[in-house]
């Protein structure tokens, strides 16, 4: 799994973070979405794909 987020359509809501925390942070000044791992173990596969359906800007792309 590759995961690439867009910072530019990223609306700050938190809900990828909260889906998953290993994955994603968000920038302390704005929350924009920051990306901690482009490559996520499988273990935390579903939690990435929960994230990328919750995101409401989708602005989280995943290649399987």
């Amino acid at each position: 799994m590759k995961v690439t987020i867009d910072q530019e359509k990223c609306v700050a809501a938190g809900q990828c973070v909260a889906a998953a925390f290993e994955v994603f942070d968000q920038r302390d000044e704005d929350g924009i979405v920051v990306l901690l791992t482009d490559n996520p173990p499988e273990d935390q596969a579903e939690d990435v794909r929960q994230a990328a359906m919750v995101c409401p800007a989708l602005a989280i792309h995943i290649e399987e």
